[in-house]
């Protein structure tokens, strides 16, 4: 994902909230420090990452104080070894103490999203399927965690219920079928948006297929099944693997033909990458 201007106004709301969290009506303990001290502090990592969230961590410190500067060691994308520097912070002490932690937190958070989305890009390099991300976000960081999707090599699902239509069980049952559920979607929907439908069954695809499905679903299939389905489909339409998907499982989903592998732990089952700030003589 492009640092768009959405996700510039984005940075500045995630990072304004994560400040009132965290501050509330002061940091009591950063005034032991004299107001007038600065200090340098260097983030390093603990662990191999893809690196990822230098805007939202830059954003943290600025909204505390414009004259804080960042002199980032690597950028957006980027691999880096456990030990290694990736930036350093000069800034008013009070404020490097304040604002550290919800920096940090972006930081890690983002790195690790970019990071376990990297791992799964490499384990189907050399199919044809693309790694998908999904709405299983954490609360308020949707567009923090896509563009993270995007930066370790992922490609973006829907961001939210208004920018595509993915009709699921409930939505079929709801309407009288699939047959007038699509044709209600057609109906309704603008031409910039997209409409896909999830199937559980061979038969329930060869029904979507024939009312007209260029994006598909396939809901919690085995492998066997899934290739049955590549084989029904004949490049009709763009199919997607979703359910049960891990590392160990990955590869052989890829290798039966599907186009799209969408995976909900990229961005909800997150464990933080290791980083630190340690603070360093002028």
């Amino acid at each position: 994902m492009a640092m768009s201007d959405q996700l510039r106004i984005e940075i500045q709301r995630n990072v304004a909230a994560s400040l009132a969290e965290d501050v509330g009506t002061g940091d009591l303990t950063a005034m032991l420090i004299a107001l007038d001290t600065d200090a340098r502090g260097r983030v390093v990592t603990r662990e191999p990452a893809i690196v990822c969230g230098a805007a939202w961590f830059e954003a943290t410190f600025a909204a505390l104080d414009p004259t804080a500067t960042v002199l980032w060691h690597v950028r957006d994308g980027e691999y880096v070894e456990a030990g290694q520097a990736l930036c350093d912070v000069v800034a008013n002490a009070r404020v490097l103490l304040t604002a550290e932690r919800v920096a940090l937190n972006f930081l890690q958070l983002l790195s690790a999203t970019a990071t376990l989305t990297r791992c799964f890009v490499d384990a189907v390099a050399g199919t044809s399927a693309r790694i998908v991300d999904t709405r299983k976000t954490l609360p308020g960081l949707r567009l923090a965690q896509k563009y993270a999707v995007a930066t370790g090599g992922g490609t973006n699902h829907r961001v939210g219920l208004y920018d595509g239509i993915l009709i699921k069980e409930n939505h079929i049952i709801a309407a009288g079928g699939i047959a007038q559920v699509f044709t209600r979607a057609r109906e309704i929907a603008p031409s910039n948006v997209f409409i896909e439908i999830e199937v559980e069954t061979l038969d329930q695809l060869r029904e979507a297929l024939d009312a007209g499905a260029k994006m598909v679903l396939l809901d919690n299939m085995d492998l066997d099944t899934m290739r049955e389905a590549v084989r029904i489909n004949a490049g009709r339409a763009e199919l997607e693997a979703s359910g049960g998907v891990n590392l160990e499982r990955v590869r052989s989903i890829a290798e039966t033909g599907v186009d799209r592998i969408s995976i909900g732990s990229l961005t909800k089952d997150v464990r933080a990458i290791d980083l630190s700030l340690r603070h360093i003589e002028e």
